[in-house]
Parts: structure tokens; sequence; C-alpha cells
């Protein structure tokens, strides 16, 4: 029992939202990330499922993906930081934006890798990780996006894969504002932080067996 209180109070420590507490000697940017430029015949997807920092990562090793960028959407205010969607105030949720190519990836296999990277079935939370900002959500940018969303959500729904219900939003897209630099590629960038190995390197395990053969690597 001891050892249980011991291993959530350093989840706790370490979780997503408490990065600030880890400063190390390495000056860190907190300029926000720029967006890179759309590429002729490229589609672009935004999705949010628990901490940024591993659904990046799964979203970055799918065929067909050039760049993913880590952010933030759905929410009220313009450009805001870490510390403000960490409040739970701004209704954003930490999200991911997937730049692919629809010839090597479709987007109902993007749709079932994010099913694959989380958990959706956890109501404004994701494992330690609890608060809106942490909700599952994929945003939409057009009729069909919203009908093979609505369909991806009765795939994951009849899968057997949950005992619960898939509390999924899908939100129409409004704007996706890019988080801080040092946020993009955390979990390859910080590879002995605690969370990341604690917590994001088992999601990020498990999404390499469920979605193996659609991988780069």
């Amino acid at each position: 029992m001891f050892s249980r209180i011991i291993f959530c109070a350093l989840l706790f420590l370490s979780g997503c939202h408490q990065r600030s507490a880890e400063k190390t000697s390495t000056v860190i940017d907190i300029n926000p990330a720029k967006l890179p430029a759309v590429l002729p015949g490229e589609a672009v997807a935004t999705v949010a499922g628990g901490c940024f920092w591993a659904v990046q990562e799964e979203m970055k090793l799918l065929k067909g993906v050039r760049k993913t960028v880590s952010g933030y959407a759905g929410g009220d205010l313009a450009y805001p930081t870490y510390e403000q969607v960490g409040t739970d105030q701004t209704g954003h949720a930490e999200a991911v934006q997937i730049y692919y190519n629809p010839t090597v990836l479709s987007y109902d296999v993007l749709l079932d890798a994010f099913f694959a990277g989380h958990d959706a079935t956890q109501l404004n939370r994701q494992g330690p990780d609890i608060g809106k900002h942490y909700r599952s959500v994929i945003f939409y940018r057009t009729p069909n996006e919203k009908a093979r969303i609505e369909a991806a959500i009765q795939r994951e729904t009849t899968s057997g894969h949950h005992q619960g219900q898939v509390v999924t939003q899908v939100v129409p897209f409004d704007v996706f504002y890019p988080a801080e630099v040092y946020h993009q590629d955390y979990y390859r960038h910080n590879p002995y932080n605690l969370y990341i190995h604690l917590v994001s390197e088992p999601k990020v395990e498990k999404f390499r067996e469920q979605m193996e053969g659609k991988l780069t690597q």
C-alpha cells in the first residue's frame, strides 16, 4: 500500500502539468513554435487525447506524417500559454496538429491510430492527468471528416476494446495555437523525465503494438 502511495505521488509531481518544476541548467524556449506551411496535396488534422507529449510522438510515428506540432485548440482565449491552459479556465485542450500525405495515410487510419493512442472512455482526463484540457477531442474541417469521425467512434464503440462509453468530442475546427518551443517533440528530447518514463512510454509502446505495419519505425 505504501509503495502504491509513493508511486502515485511521483506521478503527480512529475505529471504533464508539472513541467515547470523540472528546470535544468538548459535554457528553455518559451516562445510559441511556428506552424509549417502546408505542402501541395497535403492534409491537416487536429486531435487531442491527453498530455500532448505522448500524442505528438504517436502521430509522428505514422507512415505518411511529415510534421506534428503540439499546441492548444478548442478554447476561447487567443494565443494562450501553457500555464493559462493548465488552469482549465481557457477551454482549450492540449492538442496535436498533424501534417500528412493522404495518399500514404488515410484519414480513417489516422483516426484509428488516434483511438489506439489513448483511452477515449476517460472523461476530462488521461491517467494521472485530470482536467478538461486533457479531454478527448477530434476537430473536423469538413462535413466529410465529421462523418468519418463519427464512423470511427462507432468502430471503437463496437470493437470490444472498452467497457465504458467513448466520450470523444467531435468539434468543428476553429484555430490551433502552437505550444511553446520547448514542448515540441518533448518525448524525444526528455527521455529521462520521470513522467515520460512512467506514463508516456507505456502509452507509446502500446500504440506501437496496436499500429504495427502502419509505422515508419
